[in-house]
């Protein structure tokens, strides 16, 4: 469970702008700090170490860093279209949330930024003879610092924005997000009861937004919920999708005392709705790019079914992780009891991954059983969990494929596949 201020703070720091300005401030302070210590330099240091080198340095990192930059900016723009062309539009984001491109980035910008400043700061004399020495040991540091990240650079360059590596990070943001859900079932609340029958004493809190939900902040619902003494039933989840007057929360009072405009409008706050659904705190997300990349690739322009096979293991691995979410304890904070938000469901998990990619391969018979064989390696690692869900979405992938395979034999393959699932106990 994350508070609003901290979720909001890792958006920020995920932002290119971000890290190119402080990397910039970086820059120019350090140019500056010759300034500071110059006079803990001795007199006849200078010109035993040829400090005077450092103008052409500082006009060669000036020159270059520029030019690097002007590339590299050009370059990520391209792996930002092969990601949204070749793999889903909806895996960009986590492309332009890479921290190699962005550390890259801001060292040449930042390096730009600390080679002007020394030079201006040297044609008006400010360092003197002695700053000269600061600023020549620093700029040796900074030199270091850009053949480092040229070379780390020029090694990320050949994966940014291949399928391959942009699969990588999906699947690392949908295991990411389950496994924080796995921690958090209820985001730190408690269980949402199923057959709970709310009093006419009710308030109901609409939203006043249209959009995706993608964070709550059940802290903040957790200290509402004491000073009112109220319980608050969250109606949606991070993924929701919402409308304008469409109920989101329902607060039952403990007292005779009654919420007032206020306080329903610091609720309603706790929900941070946006344009597009994030990966944070939405397993559901993850899954559904997913399939949306094998979708994409058993499309007829692709016509590409090993992405689609090798999506398909990536799914049964994330799924891995909710099967095994019995085995640990999870967390719940002791301020949020009053405060009850429903979990995901199997079903739903199945239906975000496995319908699509089985309405979109069913007539490739390599990936109906590779499906398959995914589902019975679910329903062996957690029966109790799985079993139910494996057979409904096992009996749609045949009927499904009968319908489309042409081969009788492709069909009896099929199914003995299929009698292996059922027999699961």
């Amino acid at each position: 469970m994350i508070a609003r201020w901290r979720w909001v703070a890792g958006q920020l720091t995920k932002r290119l702008w971000f890290r190119a300005s402080l990397f910039s401030i970086l820059g120019v302070a350090t140019a500056l700090l010759a300034i500071l210590f110059r006079d803990f330099i001795p007199q006849t240091l200078p010109a035993r170490i040829g400090a005077d080198a450092v103008d052409k340095i500082l006009g060669i990192i000036a020159s270059s860093m520029l030019a690097v930059t002007t590339f590299s900016l050009s370059t990520m723009v391209t792996a930002y279209g092969a990601a949204s062309s070749g793999v889903t539009p909806r895996a960009t984001t986590l492309v332009m949330e890479d921290t190699t491109t962005q550390n890259a980035l801001a060292t040449f910008i930042g390096s730009f930024l600390f080679s002007l400043v020394g030079i201006i700061a040297l044609s008006t004399g400010l360092y003197g003879s002695q700053g000269r020495v600061v600023l020549f040991a620093v700029t040796l540091a900074v030199v270091t610092l850009i053949i480092y990240t040229l070379l780390r650079w020029i090694d990320h360059l050949s994966k940014l924005g291949r399928v391959g590596e942009t699969i990588d990070r999906v699947e690392k943001a949908a295991i990411e997000a389950m496994a924080h859900r796995i921690r958090w079932p209820y985001l730190g609340g408690s269980a949402y009861p199923v057959d709970l029958v709310l009093p006419l004493s009710a308030q109901t809190i609409a939203s006043n937004q249209t959009g995706y939900v993608q964070h709550i902040d059940v802290q903040a619902l957790g200290a509402i919920s004491k000073a009112l003494q109220i319980r608050i039933y969250v109606e949606v989840l991070p993924g929701s999708f919402v409308h304008i007057g469409m109920p989101v929360a329902r607060i039952v009072p403990l007292s005779d005392k009654h919420p007032d405009e206020q306080s329903l409008k610091d609720t309603l706050a706790t929900l941070t709705i946006g344009t597009r659904r994030t990966f944070e705190h939405d397993p559901r997300f993850g899954l559904c790019v997913l399939s949306e990349i094998a979708s994409r690739a058993l499309s007829p322009a692709v016509n590409d079914p090993g992405t689609a096979i090798d999506v398909i293991g990536r799914g049964l691995r994330t799924l891995t992780y909710w099967g095994k979410a019995h085995a640990c304890e999870p967390d719940q904070e002791k301020s949020c009891e009053w405060v009850h938000l429903r979990g995901l469901t199997v079903d739903d998990l199945f239906d975000d991954f496995f319908a699509p990619i089985s309405r979109d391969g069913a007539a490739l018979l390599e990936v109906d059983l590779r499906l398959l064989k995914a589902l019975v390696s679910l329903a062996q690692i957690n029966p109790a969990l799985f079993k139910q869900s494996c057979i409904r979405h096992g009996e749609q992938l045949v009927m499904r494929a009968e319908a489309s395979l042409t081969l009788a034999h492709e069909k009896d393959q099929l199914r003995s596949v299929h009698v292996k699932l059922k027999k699961i106990e």
